[in-house]
């Protein structure tokens, strides 16, 4: 036991041969860190090769896809380069010298027989034009009736307003204003002459001719003139509505009678409109208006109007009008055409 006891005990060494375990030590410390950096070392080594070899991959990867965008893109050219000579060879073979895969004969037939298709289509062409006077229509059994056009112009024929409000107005006083321009006394005195009322207006001479028309002034609205009353009684309630004929080439009212207006409630009670004015005071389209000669010689032609001027009207609700023009000949009640002799808007004035 003692012995055991001796022998764990720490020997004791000699002062200077301590000194030399301890330069031992250092040599031993200094030898673990040098294969401590070698392992490092090659463990850089190890890696630097694992990112070459990817940058390799990745570059080879890059230039395939270059190679094969190459092809691709070579391939699209050949393919249109081949439909391009399958084209122009269709368009001309120099082997066996033909064009649209037709020799030169067939070739010289077809020429020659649109050719002469198109000279017998020309020449239908040319004769019949020559049937067909651009003055006068030839056939005129088939046109209808006089349709008819109303001013201002308003959103599917429903003239709302407020009298308080002149915004709600206005427009339909600058609509009129543009459209009776045209029918300015002045400008009517210049271009047009005096007509004498009740008779037409016929003028002989070539067709190419031509033609005078006649005086068809704004003074004769009166009220509905927008000269006395520039807000054309929009302002007070009583609003003035113009009615205009179609022109039609050659078109005479039967009988000599001239062509009347007539409006009344639509729908409903007729005393929702009381009292109407119209001007002219006959309320008719006077006859020395007509014929009508067509636009290129009766180039000055004014159509006439007829004014009416709703001066009692029921208020603050919709009241629908029909206007008709009444005359030998004239049809008024086609169900499915609004506009032939006749013309349906709304009136709805607000206080």
């Amino acid at each position: 036991m003692r012995r055991q006891l001796r022998s764990r005990r720490a020997p004791t060494l000699p002062y200077g041969y301590r000194y030399r375990l301890d330069d031992q030590d250092e040599v031993n410390q200094n030898y673990l860190a040098d294969e401590e950096e070698e392992a490092e070392e090659e463990a850089r080594v190890m890696v630097v090769p694992d990112l070459e070899e990817e940058e390799e991959e990745e570059e080879e990867k890059e230039e395939d896809e270059k190679e094969e965008e190459e092809s691709h893109s070579q391939e699209t050219d050949s393919a249109w380069w081949r439909k391009l000579q399958i084209v122009n060879e269709y368009l001309w073979d120099p082997e066996k010298r033909t064009s649209l895969a037709r020799t030169g004969l067939i070739l010289v037939i077809y020429f020659f027989f649109y050719a002469s298709l198109a000279a017998v289509i020309t020449l239908c062409m040319y004769t019949l034009f020559l049937t067909i006077s651009p003055y006068m229509p030839t056939f005129t059994e088939r046109v209808k009736p006089p349709g008819v056009m109303i001013r201002p112009f308003a959103h599917s024929l429903n003239f709302n307003f407020n009298v308080s409000e002149p915004d709600t107005w206005q427009h339909y006083v600058i609509s009129l204003n543009g459209f009776l321009q045209g029918y300015n006394d002045s400008l009517q005195e210049e271009m047009n002459v005096d007509c004498p009322p009740g008779q037409y207006f016929i003028q002989d001479g070539d067709e190419d001719e031509d033609k005078k028309a006649c005086q068809f002034k704004r003074s004769f609205l009166k009220n509905c003139s927008g000269l006395e009353d520039p807000t054309f009684g929009y302002s007070t309630g009583q609003p003035c509505i113009l009615l205009k004929m179609n022109r039609i080439v050659g078109f005479r009212p039967e009988r000599g009678d001239p062509v009347k207006v007539s409006c009344k409630v639509q729908r409903g009670d007729e005393n929702d409109i009381r009292s109407i004015n119209y001007y002219p005071e006959s309320a008719s389209f006077d006859l020395r208006y007509y014929p009508y000669y067509g636009k290129l010689t009766h180039v000055n032609y004014t159509s006439p109007l007829v004014a009416m001027h709703f001066t009692d009207v029921v208020k603050n609700q919709a009241v629908p009008v029909q206007c008709q023009l009444k005359g030998k000949g004239i049809i008024n009640d086609v169900i499915n055409d609004r506009f032939v002799g006749r013309v349906i808007f709304t009136l709805n004035i607000e206080t």
